[in-house]
């Protein structure tokens, strides 16, 4: 056991996990790679990982309220590799009909918002390139997402790069008409039944997060449904939770939509609002506590 990748009490005083390499779990304080066989760790850096190792860097004290405004950072740090490297391509080869897309991508701040057109943009933009973005590799020659992205932006040829743009334009103008959708018009929060179903007729709410394959750090992958004008939410972050242990235990959490699977219930789609801002609420821990909060007690 003592022979695993594994850190106790690192001197940075934190530790992330982002489903990525324990090689950067705490920042100057992680293990060292080169002291590993790769078989005992092959997954890579991600950005999400990269992007949560930024902001634990620039933290000198913390308490919960900070940590939950951390784990809610919305950088979306893939575009910070991607994004300079569409402009140079457009001054190599300015296409006036790329004009407008290429300035909006260069005047966002890379941070998830529902009102950003430039965030839908850039979305579907790396989607497009995607396939040609090479698949990461491990066990020998290990690669990782912020290599390949960074090896691609880096040698991808300017056709690459414009074409792919070009083609987001056309398909959201034969979509919506105009390319200048804002994200949060199609990246929803939907939930109508216990099924996983979705409809662009039904109640929905706009999300600004998105896969936390871009660095961000609340994940919400969503798509199209059958055919659906609005991409639905259908995994990432489900339960959140942050909790502080001390003589008293003081947690919050949030749930993707509402604690009762019963369409009729309150609780239903109560949380859906405070998951997409990132209010927490209480965890009662305490019997006082739980007394003071309910709403009906029932004796058996």
């Amino acid at each position: 056991v003592e022979q695993i990748v594994h850190v106790i009490n690192p001197k940075t005083a934190w530790i992330q996990n982002c489903n990525s390499t324990p090689f950067t779990v705490s920042g100057s304080a992680s293990p060292i790679r080169a002291n590993y066989p790769a078989y005992m760790a092959p997954d890579g850096e991600n950005f999400r990982d990269k992007n949560a190792v930024r902001l634990f860097n620039d933290v000198k004290s913390m308490d919960l309220r900070d940590l939950m405004r951390l784990g809610y950072d919305r950088h979306l740090a893939a575009f910070d590799v991607l994004i300079p490297s569409l402009r140079k391509a457009y001054a190599k080869n300015p296409l006036p009909e790329l004009n407008e897309l290429v300035d909006s991508l260069g005047a966002w701040d890379r941070n998830a918002q529902e009102n950003s057109i430039a965030q839908h943009v850039a979305i579907r933009w790396a989607n497009q390139l995607l396939p040609t973005i090479p698949k990461i590799r491990a066990f020998g020659g290990e690669t990782d997402p912020v290599i390949n992205f960074t090896q691609f932006a880096s040698n991808a040829s300017s056709e690459q790069l414009l074409t792919a743009l070009a083609q987001v334009k056309t398909n959201m103008e034969a979509q919506f008409g105009t390319w200048k959708i804002t994200w949060g018009a199609v990246n929803r929060f939907q939930r109508i039944s216990n099924r996983m179903e979705f409809d662009d007729a039904k109640p929905s709410i706009p999300v600004a997060f998105t896969s936390s394959a871009w660095g961000q750090l609340p994940s919400y992958t969503s798509k199209p449904y059958k055919g659906s004008n609005k991409w639905y939410g259908i995994n990432g972050n489900s339960f959140v939770a942050a909790v502080e242990f001390g003589p008293k235990i003081k947690a919050y959490s949030l749930l993707a939509g509402g604690q009762s699977g019963d369409v009729s219930s309150p609780h239903f789609f109560d949380q859906a609002e405070m998951y997409k801002q990132g209010n927490f609420k209480n965890v009662l821990f305490y019997k006082n506590d739980v007394k003071k909060a309910a709403i009906h007690v029932h004796h058996p």
